[in-house]
């Protein structure tokens, strides 16, 4: 390769390859600035395709320049020989290159090689005809040409190839190599322009298609407007419309969204979402409402009908709807029914508003993420819709329907907005008169929508959206409860949904007491009824097969259709035992007795806690030992007694979590029990948090707790002063046989459980 000079560089879209010449408009000052300094240069340039910034090969050609150098002329290049750029530079405002020529290396051209220059011009000449912005006398040129240098120079110069194309082909020295890669190149371009034709010729079909359609829909517009029919649905829409009660401002934009619709083409895409946005105006219930049941004796009725027991929570529902009656509207803050699962939540909900005489609709709010499911999406989103508030008026079909929002505690949040969020608009009262979704635009009035939420617990709810919220608690039913709801309200239902005959099948108090305590664990009772259903499938069964007789099921025959037994009541210790107190505490099943047990060994003042207890109740046991240190002469104990023992401190069924303050008292004992070698007095069970100055502190769950001792055959039951109130408001049959013992200090707990 010899070495070259600089030259001035001319970007083009269109190269003359070597023995070729293109014609080249003036079309800026800066080839003006070229023709000054080309004569310095011998009318040589460097020609490169202006796709690239700095491209790495050109063709050198000879420049014949304009006899006038004026805009829009023409100058015409002449190919010279195929160059590598090797270098830049800038001479004042012209960039100049330097280049390097790119030699073809002597090749044997045999027949192979003849057989593979024809395969490109047959290519070639294929591709001509498929390509339409080529002139057909180029190809009878084309067909002159016998050398394979002059076919790769033409094709590189008169086709539409890819620039890439174009640039290999400047690249690769060998002639042969060139040959190969032009073949696969107009193969690859030739399916390229066939799969361009299809589709173009598809696009044009719709297009035609479609025009016409428009073009015939307007001719039928035109057509009945002249006869005096105007279109069907149009006119039903605007009836509708017209009737359904709309508000004024929500009217007007009904019928502005109408005159849209007129004017698209039916078959449009924003003629479908119009329509189906007026399809929901006109169907919701803007002026349509359920009148009120609003006798208060005749709501106590259907509450004492649906529900046994939760006398408070009754009470609370009939002065919610006192309220409604003598305000004339619903006012005040929503309520929140909050209890563990299958309690009766839901079905509370239905009663309300099966005694107000007012259509009843559910939302499932667990694991919604999606801000939009609660206010819907915006028209311009494919397949949008309202969200489930505005579904769910709609599918009432009143505008002051009971509208419960179940699992509200349960609601998640991701980057696609916040849920809860969305809900304060429509829970407050002060603002739920002009609820905006994102679908309709327009404010829709839920302000005589009487709402009631569900949750298992509260701490999850967003502080936002519970200070909305009257929460109304729902405790666990107590065992006596829960005997009265299976005999007078699931049995009967399980019976008839069966299809047994509540005379011929008889389950007695004593089989529905062991199906309670030996094979349901749980605060409700909807385990309960799957029980008792179970044992009416088995009976159905056997009346199927043909056996039929009277069923008496009791404690004894149970097990026949439920199987073992698959719980068991706790227990208490019989006796006295050294380090081990009985304490009470709260799950989501009910209340439950637990033992701590206290062993203490020599060892090096190490405190080793097991059972799986959380971080609070793993405190609990530090403030007991610190309390016992702190007070060690009072209680009779060697103040060095905590440096020379291990005290390990155990709550026994590892496999369940454990934590809460309220064992406090319960830890405290059982180390001092252990400490001292003493007993403590056995039939007693405590529950209270203890400090490290020896108070007692309140807890919560009494009720559950004092269920679960009175289960379990404990006699006494020690609870902190603070919750002496709460004594009054339980049940008699849940305090009858139990001495209930409050206490302020320590100390007490100390004497009345070694009864000193």
């Amino acid at each position: 390769m010899r070495k070259r000079k600089f030259y001035p560089v001319i970007e083009a879209q269109r190269i003359p390859f070597p023995g070729f010449i293109v014609p080249y408009t003036i079309d800026d000052a800066y080839i003006n600035e070229i023709l000054e300094v080309l004569p310095d240069y011998g009318d040589m340039a460097v020609i490169v395709f202006d796709e690239e910034e700095y491209p790495d090969c050109g063709v050198l050609a000879h420049v014949h320049p304009p006899l006038v150098k004026r805009m829009n002329e023409k100058m015409i290049f002449e190919g010279m020989e195929r160059v590598r750029i090797v270098g830049w530079r800038e001479k004042d405002t012209v960039m100049l290159a330097k280049v390097e020529t790119i030699e073809t290396p002597e090749e044997e051209f045999g027949v192979e090689e003849e057989a593979l220059l024809r395969s490109v011009k047959r290519a070639f000449e294929r591709y001509l005809s498929i390509e339409p912005d080529i002139a057909g006398e180029i190809i009878d040129v084309f067909r002159e040409i016998k050398k394979p240098e002059g076919v790769l120079n033409f094709i590189g110069t008169y086709s539409p190839l890819p620039v890439e194309v174009k640039e290999n082909l400047l690249r690769i020295p060998s002639l042969i190599e060139r040959l190969r890669y032009l073949r696969e190149a107009l193969e690859r371009e030739m399916h390229i322009l066939i799969l361009q034709k299809k589709i173009d010729k598809k696009v044009k079909e719709e297009m035609a298609r479609t025009q016409r359609q428009y073009y015939l829909s307007e001719q039928l517009k035109v057509i009945k407007r002249e006869l005096g029919k105007e279109d069907d649905e149009i006119l039903e829409l605007e009836n509708k419309i017209e009737q359904s009660g709309m508000p004024d401002d929500v009217r007007r934009k009904a019928l502005r969204e109408l005159e849209k619709l007129k004017k698209a083409p039916p078959i449009s895409p924003e003629a479908t979402v119009i329509r189906n946005y007026l399809d929901w105006l006109v169907s919701l219930p803007w002026n349509t409402y359920t009148k009120d049941n609003l006798d208060i004796t005749h709501a106590k009725r259907i509450l004492d009908e649906d529900h046994y027991g939760l006398k408070d929570i009754k009470e609370r529902i009939l002065e919610y709807l006192s309220v409604i009656k003598l305000s004339g509207k619903v006012t005040g803050q929503i309520i929140c029914f909050v209890g563990p699962p299958g309690v009766g939540k839901t079905s509370l909900a239905r009663s309300i508003a099966r005694a107000l005489g007012r259509k009843f609709v559910r939302v499932s709010l667990g694991g919604i993420k999606d801000e939009a499911e609660i206010r819907g999406h915006r028209r311009t989103y494919v397949g949008a819709l309202p969200g489930k508030i505005i579904q769910r008026i709609r599918d009432a079909g009143t505008k002051n329907p009971v509208f419960l929002l179940d699992e509200i505690d349960k609601i998640g949040k991701d980057f696609r907005g916040d849920p809860a969020a969305a809900l304060l608009e429509a829970l407050d009262p002060e603002v739920n008169h002009s609820f905006h979704d994102h679908y309709l635009e327009v404010p829709f009035d839920l302000s005589s929508v009487l709402f009631i939420t569900t949750a298992n617990v509260t701490h999850t709810i967003p502080p936002a959206l519970l200070d909305r919220m009257e929460v109304i608690e729902l405790p666990g039913y107590l065992e006596p409860e829960k005997q009265k709801i299976a005999k007078y309200f699931l049995v009967p239902k399980v019976l008839k949904r069966c299809g047994l005959d509540r005379k011929e099948v008889k389950i007695n108090d004593g089989a529905i007491r062991k199906i309670i305590r030996n094979y349901t664990k749980e605060a409700g009772v909807r385990n309960l009824e799957r029980e008792i259903e179970k044992v009416a499938r088995k009976i159905a069964k056997r009346i199927a097969e043909g056996e039929k007789r009277a069923y008496r099921i009791t404690a004894k025959n149970v097990e026949d259709y439920l199987g073992p037994p698959r719980f068991f009541p706790d227990k208490i210790p019989k006796g006295k035992r050294i380090g081990i107190a009985t304490g009470l505490a709260v799950t989501e099943a009910g209340g439950e007795t637990i033992q701590v047990e206290v062993e203490v060994m020599e060892g090096n003042g190490n405190l080793i806690l097991t059972g799986q207890l959380g971080d609070v109740m793993k405190e609990s046991a530090q403030a007991a030992l610190s309390y016992l240190r702190a007070n060690c002469h009072e209680l009779g104990l060697p103040p060095d007694f905590y440096k020379k023992k291990d005290i390990h401190i155990h709550v026994p069924e590892g496999a369940v979590p454990k934590d809460g303050p309220s064992a406090g008292i319960t830890i405290m004992l059982a180390i001092l029990s252990a400490l001292k070698k003493k007993p403590t007095s056995p039939g007693i069970a405590m529950t209270g948090e203890i400090t490290l100055r020896g108070d007692v502190l309140p807890v919560g769950g009494l009720k559950e707790k004092i269920v679960a001792a009175k289960t379990v055959g404990i006699k006494r039951v020690i609870i902190p002063w603070e919750n002496e109130r709460q004594i009054r408001e339980l049940p008699e049959e849940a305090k009858e046989g139990l001495e209930i013992i409050p206490v302020r200090r320590v100390e007490e707990v100390i004497r009345i459980a070694f009864e000193e």
